[in-house]
């Protein structure tokens, strides 16, 4: 088997995907099988290539020089200028000097927003342009600066395909020259069209995310206090402020803390099989231990082993509000001390979306994309280990707690639904705990005080807000609901699992006999859209699943009040936001293919409704 011609590393130019534009690429792999390169645009999107798709930068250069000489063939019939010089023209080294302020003129008043070069087109193109007779001049630099500028734009505008025209010049060629090496200089830094800005900010900018920093710990708090009221209507909520000593407690703290130390440990434990990451903007990638199922069963065990020496579990219902604040406080701690950190970290390590210049917006969405302490990567812990498990944990000391205040034997069946519902999709999150490296919180989204709060705070203590209303609110469940519901949660986590696992499947293997029946919709990238199955059913069935098991969790609470359909709400509201997200991405992305699968799949989330 021959050797790549590329390494990995090298910064090549790459054809781009059913076109003749070429970009500037580095080269992440090599698969030896399908002899493809993998390769990586200067946005972070990232196709396979042929290798007669890729050439080297030198080769590049020097191309368009080449290209544009043959295309310069003058017809028999066209009079041939003179070499000879008069003795008042100025010689061509003693134009060097005033060569090269012109271009730095150039330089800085061209501007060209997208004009990627076809080294195949330019061949054919030129020589239709050769035989047209443009009446302005090249003296006036200005002038051909902003008739350069005019055309481009008009180009972009009108969506076509991109590439140099030539225009002739009633003087010595020597402007002409200056535009083609300037124009080529432009190219080599041009982003794909897919290219998503890194300033779109998100949930209302500046102003939106302030008001979010405060308004979202406030509204959790509201919560727990309105699900540990005997009345549990917002007529009922208290006006005066709670008393001090209610929400904090130094113990609760120093608990909360052993509990992230014992998680930070266990997922240290040279268990499981270590895997790369997706390749960052320098194409390096990061290593992750994949031991989470293991942590989860030694904290099983842990648990399992305090029960033996009677602890009662039921003190984390007694003290839910501290234990909520403690979160709190290290949540903001921990998101100060991670946009701090961040002012020391290369460009290849920040997140495209956290860093807009505004200090309270990056705070809040991130500036880092992963932090790690040595091998220690602190926005993968936290996305899954102390939040996930910990909602398993609490959920169980509101079962005892149940127990303890009701005087029952035995948990209730509503209690038990609700324990074993959230436990199964806590355990498939963490058995495919791999999968998280390919999501966009770990790809794109930096880790700031927004991950941070959602992972440490809001999961733990909303997401458990079934179990502790049901504490205070007991609700009879006959045997027809309590199948309906059963049946209700399979079919959300049947739709849920299994668009997900397709997806996953088909990102990694497009042939893999289980996906490769799916019909789909290729685009420009090399990639294609999924239109049949359940993604030909709605644009994305794993939201739909997950709102299918949301309400599967919240109805064994009864319809008395709303605030156990919390969870319900705000997912739909969080599904709502990222696929608006998604879309307009995919639509920079994916350009006329995108619009041509969204007539394939009219229906984003729910079928036949929205």
């Amino acid at each position: 088997m021959p050797n790549a011609r590329f390494q990995i590393g090298d910064t090549v130019m790459g054809r781009w995907p059913g076109s003749n534009l070429y970009y500037e690429v580095k080269v992440l792999s090599f698969d030896n099988k399908t002899r493809l390169y993998t390769v990586i645009y200067k946005d972070g999107t990232e196709l396979e290539l042929k290798e007669s798709d890729i050439t080297s930068l030198t080769m590049f250069k020097q191309g368009v020089p080449r290209s544009r000489s043959r295309s310069r063939s003058r017809s028999p019939g066209r009079p041939r200028r003179s070499r000879s010089r008069s003795p008042a023209r100025t010689s061509r080294r003693s134009s060097t000097r005033t060569t090269e302020v012109r271009r730095e003129k150039l330089k800085e008043a061209l501007e060209v927003r997208l004009t990627p070069l076809s080294m195949t087109h330019e061949n054919n193109t030129n020589s239709k342009h050769e035989k047209k007779e443009e009446n302005n001049t090249a003296t006036n630099t200005a002038s051909t600066i902003i008739e350069e500028k005019t055309e481009t734009e008009s180009e972009n505008q009108a969506g076509g395909r991109y590439n140099l025209r030539r225009r002739k010049d009633q003087g010595d060629g020597k402007t002409e020259q200056i535009e083609l090496e300037q124009k080529t200089e432009t190219l080599l830094q041009t982003k794909p069209p897919s290219a998503i800005k890194a300033t779109d900010l998100e949930f209302g900018g500046r102003v939106g995310v302030f008001f979010l920093m405060f308004l979202l710990p406030l509204a959790v708090l509201a919560l727990l206090i309105l699900c540990g009221q005997k009345d549990a209507s917002l007529q009922s909520f208290p006006l005066e402020l709670p008393a001090l000593q209610s929400l904090w407690d130094w113990q609760v703290f120093g608990i909360v803390l052993l509990w992230l130390l014992f998680q930070a440990v266990l997922s240290l434990l040279p268990v499981g099989k270590l895997v790369d990451g997706m390749p960052l903007k320098n194409g390096k990638t990061l290593k992750y231990r994949i031991n989470g199922f293991y942590a989860l069963l030694l904290t099983a065990v842990a648990v399992g082993v305090a029960l033996y020496q009677e602890v009662d579990f039921s003190y984390i219902h007694a003290h839910f509000l501290r234990f909520y604040t403690s979160a709190l406080l290290i949540v903001t701690l921990l998101s100060i001390y991670l946009f701090v950190r961040s002012r020391w970290a290369s460009k290849d390590e920040l997140a495209p979306g956290g860093n807009s210049g505004y200090i309270i917006y990056d705070f809040f969405m991130g500036r880092e994309l992963n932090p790690r302490i040595k091998n220690f990567d602190i926005k993968f812990f936290c996305e899954m280990r102390p939040g996930l498990i910990g909602w398993v944990l609490i959920n169980f000391a509101m079962l005892q707690a149940e127990m303890k205040h009701q005087n029952l034997e035995s948990p209730s069946p509503a209690m038990l639904l609700v324990n074993i519902f959230q436990l199964l999709w806590v355990v498939d999150g963490i058995w495919h705990e791999e999968k998280l490296l390919t999501m966009m919180d770990i790809v794109y989204d930096g880790f700031g005080f927004m991950l941070t709060f959602g992972d440490l705070a809001f999961v733990p203590f909303t997401f458990t807000c079934q179990a502790y209303y049901l504490v205070s609110h007991p609700n009879e469940l006959s045997v027809f609901w309590i199948i309906t519901l059963i049946t209700m949660n399979g079919v959300g986590y049947y739709i849920f699992r299994k668009a997900n696992s397709q997806k996953f499947a088909f990102r990694k293997n497009p042939s893999d006999p289980a996906v490769s029946h799916l019909k789909t919709i290729p685009t420009a990238t090399g990639k294609s859209l999924i239109v049949s199955g359940l993604w030909g059913w709605v644009r994305h069935p794993n939201y739909l699943g997950d709102i299918i098991m949301g309400l599967a969790w919240s109805l064994p609470c009864g319809f008395n009040h709303l605030i156990p359909y919390f969870y319900l709400i705000y997912l739909i509201t969080l599904l709502v936001h990222r696929n608006t997200r998604d879309e307009r991405q995919c639509r920079k992305k994916y350009g006329s293919a995108w619009e041509e699968y969204c007539k394939a799949v009219p229906y984003r989330i729910f079928p036949g409704i929205y």
